[in-house]
């Protein structure tokens, strides 16, 4: 069972369900078309632009306004300080498991973000290609582990987001290969000084390593100006895990190039059996360990039920 957030005075959260949340949404036209929602959404996530409109467009115009008085609180202080330094890019972080649908939050609220008038640049990062690579992996006997943690470059992630939000004009990292399983050779993506940045990852709401702390002391989620926790039932997930499982037999399984090719001709049974043994060994430890502790630090908190839909949404009170 998920931790739940509290709904009594004592908690931080201030809590809308499906409902109250829609009913949120001013008079402005949804930007979004049933073909953007095909385009942005991940395998196996049935988003709509019905859920699109009565969720995501809400928590874009939140999100906007976030963005608008942290730019205002820049101009005050500017013109408080006499300088005329360049606003540096708002960051927002969204995290949760494998395959509750954080890839497809973060695609749909870059659509609806870079359609609002002040924040047309907005610029999308994975975490996953700050992922050690699989000889680096190997070697380290974490090959088993990827996704953990320990799995992943944290310092070279958290100079990433640094560099962003001082507003170095262009930041490069590396490229991660779902068909290959590895970090891309010599690719890189270039985040060119945009108004907002996601930044979507399994653990970015971790806060830092004893192991790994510098002189610094700081964690990725330090450089966020907002954070969101994509919330479900881990039975729920453990489901829509499996079922994605299937469906990839189909797709980036069968391609020549896959990490996973030898799954592509196995049976429902078999792909069962084998989705449910990497979930319950590798994403449920991971997801209990690592992913959910961190749900209670995020700025807001999507909860999803059994059919993906967000039941209720969960805001930290100002």
């Amino acid at each position: 069972m998920s931790e739940r957030i509290p709904v009594d005075g004592a908690s931080p959260f201030v809590t809308f369900n499906r409902d109250e949340w829609a009913a949120l949404a001013d008079s402005t036209p949804l930007p979004l078309t049933q073909d953007d929602i095909t385009r942005v959404r991940g395998l196996g996530d049935p988003i709509d632009l019905r859920e699109v409109d009565r969720i995501y467009r809400p928590l874009s115009r939140l999100l906007d306004l976030y963005a608008s008085a942290v730019g205002g609180l820049h101009d005050a202080t500017s013109a408080f300080l006499g300088e005329r330094s360049r606003r540096t890019p708002y960051v927002i972080g969204i995290a949760g498991s494998v395959a509750v649908g954080k890839s497809t939050t973060a695609r749909v609220l870059r659509e609806l973000m870079a359609r609002w008038p002040g924040t047309p640049r907005v610029e999308l990062l994975t975490t996953d290609g700050f992922l050690h690579p699989n000889a680096v992996l190997k070697e380290r006997g974490l090959l088993q582990r990827k996704g953990f943690p320990e799995s992943y470059d944290r310092r070279a992630l958290r100079q990433f987001i640094a560099d962003v939000k001082s507003g170095v004009p262009e930041v490069h990292a590396p490229v991660y290969s779902h068909i290959t399983y590895d970090i891309v050779p010599g690719q890189v993506t270039t985040v060119h000084q945009p108004d907002i940045l996601i930044v979507e990852g399994l653990n970015v709401l971790q806060p830092a390593s004893t192991r790994d702390l510098d002189e610094t002391a700081l964690a990725v989620s330090d450089y966020f100006d907002v954070s969101i926790y994509v919330d479900a039932e881990p039975s729920d997930v453990r489901q829509w895990y499996i079922e994605r499982f299937l469906s990839l037999r189909k797709t980036a399984f069968s391609r020549p190039d896959s990490y996973f090719i030898n799954y592509a001709d196995l049976s429902d049974e078999e792909a069962v059996e084998r989705a449910s043994q990497i979930w319950d060994s590798i994403n449920a430890p991971n997801l209990a360990r690592n992913i959910a502790p961190t749900k209670s630090r995020a700025t807001i908190i999507l909860s999803k039920g059994a059919n993906h839909q967000v039941e209720s949404v969960h805001m930290r009170k100002l």
